[in-house]
């Protein structure tokens, strides 16, 4: 599979820290971003590589060449005249599903991992989405529960009361079928009409028209995907290389995760929590889980619901209410890696139940099932894992995945995140 790699930018931002190199040739720990992103890719086997460049094109073709001192092959569009970030496309020989990748992020990533969730949802497009930081002033990726993406907010655009905390990375397995549909007039492109150069913009030209046809994917991962393009991200990028984290990140290697109970341990114990009026955040919850989030684990939610067998609350409802927590986190800085429930429930006898959903299950707490489940989806470690739960079938279930197990009482998940971090960093 060929990679392209967008890497003509400015980098404006960061040029005031290297004025004189642009922004793929800037080193990371003494290595420039580029390569090590190159390296990554080879050392997956993506080793067809292509690099659209601009600014400062000559010092990223005399440091590369023709990639063969790093085992790849590397092919070079330059844009003379910028095109915008997707102009180029237009130009390449690409005939069937490519990588691309922007150079400007800092990125490493199971991209196989990802190419084969593409390829079993013939799609023409699959998007890296993540969660981050500060979702409250990103773009925002809405799916359906196919993981279809049916709308696609800008951060000025009005967005939902509520939502999943989902960013696109600018990571993507694109098919060449996709830039055909979108009806693009290549002769234009690059060329002054009207006084304006016409360029293209990937989202807005090429992704967004894809929204609701289900012809576009998600691939939510909590992989390192970060953008540099200021100093201090830059700082905090080099941060992460020294200590490791980069690295450890990629889904080919074992994570640890910190599992987390919903009700009583993240937010305030109603009982049967049924209405989406009674989603409040516990005071600690959003400072432990930012721990998590800056730690080396992952903060995954594995929670029983059997208000959806009881009748008592729909999936959409469940999934308005998960959505506030999200953004009630994604306020202050915190962010969940995956939300696993079990919306069983073995006694029969309510008004409206689901008769379908009746019955023993493995998922349903103490069993270890929602555990298991995240541990083949995000490769983890369960022996260097915990559950953190405020019940004893909370601590049943992460003892039977293997897992350590802290049971606590509400109000006191800072706590135990601060005790777990203490013993296992």
């Amino acid at each position: 599979m060929k990679v392209v790699l967008m890497a003509g930018g400015r980098g404006s931002r960061i040029s005031e820290l290297f004025p004189d190199i642009p922004k793929p040739l800037i080193p990371i720990d003494g290595v420039p971003v580029l390569e090590r992103e190159i390296i990554s890719l080879r050392n997956q086997g993506f080793t067809d590589i292509i690099l659209t460049i601009g600014y400062m094109a000559e010092k990223i073709q005399a440091y590369f060449g023709d990639g063969s001192k790093l085992g790849v092959n590397i092919e070079y569009f330059i844009e003379n005249t910028p095109l915008g970030n997707a102009g180029a496309l237009f130009f390449l020989d690409l005939k069937e599903d490519f990588l691309l990748l922007n150079a400007d992020a800092v990125f490493d990533a199971d991209f196989n991992r990802m190419v084969q969730y593409h390829k079993k949802k013939h799609g023409l497009v699959t998007l890296f989405t993540h969660p981050n930081s500060h979702p409250y002033d990103s773009g925002l990726i809405i799916s359906n529960s196919n993981d279809q993406v049916v709308k696609w907010l800008a951060k000025e655009d009005v967005r939902p009361s509520y939502y999943k905390n989902r960013v696109n990375a600018g990571l993507h397995v694109i098919s060449p079928n996709a830039l055909k549909i979108c009806k693009i007039d290549k002769s234009k492109i690059g060329k002054e009409i009207n006084g304006k150069i016409q360029k293209i913009d990937l989202d807005r030209q090429i992704l967004k028209p894809l929204c609701s046809t289900g012809q576009m994917y998600c691939y939510d991962s909590p992989e390192y995907v970060k953008d540099m393009g200021t100093p201090e991200r830059y700082h905090s990028v080099c941060s992460d290389f020294e200590n490791g984290v980069v690295q450890s990140k990629n889904l080919k290697n074992k994570q640890k995760a910190i599992f987390l109970d919903r009700d009583g341990t993240i937010n305030k114990y109603v009982g049967f929590l049924r209405n989406i009026d009674q989603m409040e955040l516990l005071p600690d919850a959003a400072e432990a889980i930012n721990l998590i989030n800056k730690s080396s684990y992952l903060a995954i939610v594995v929670t029983n619901q059997p208000v959806i067998a009881r009748g008592e609350v729909t999936y959409d409802e469940l999934d308005e209410i998960h959505n506030k927590m999200e953004t009630l986190l994604g306020e202050k800085g915190a962010y969940i890696d995956g939300l696993y429930f079990c919306p069983h429930h073995p006694d029969s006898g309510y008004d409206g139940e689901i008769s379908e959903l009746k019955f023993e299950c493995e998922c349903r707490k103490p069993k270890p099932g929602m555990l298991l489940k995240a541990s083949k989806d995000f490769n983890i470690a369960l022996e260097k894992s915990c559950m953190i739960g405020d019940s004893n079938s909370d601590i049943q279930a992460g003892i039977a995945a293997g897992c350590k197990s802290i049971k606590i009482t509400e109000g006191g998940l800072l706590e135990a995140v601060r005790g777990i971090l203490n013993d296992y960093n």
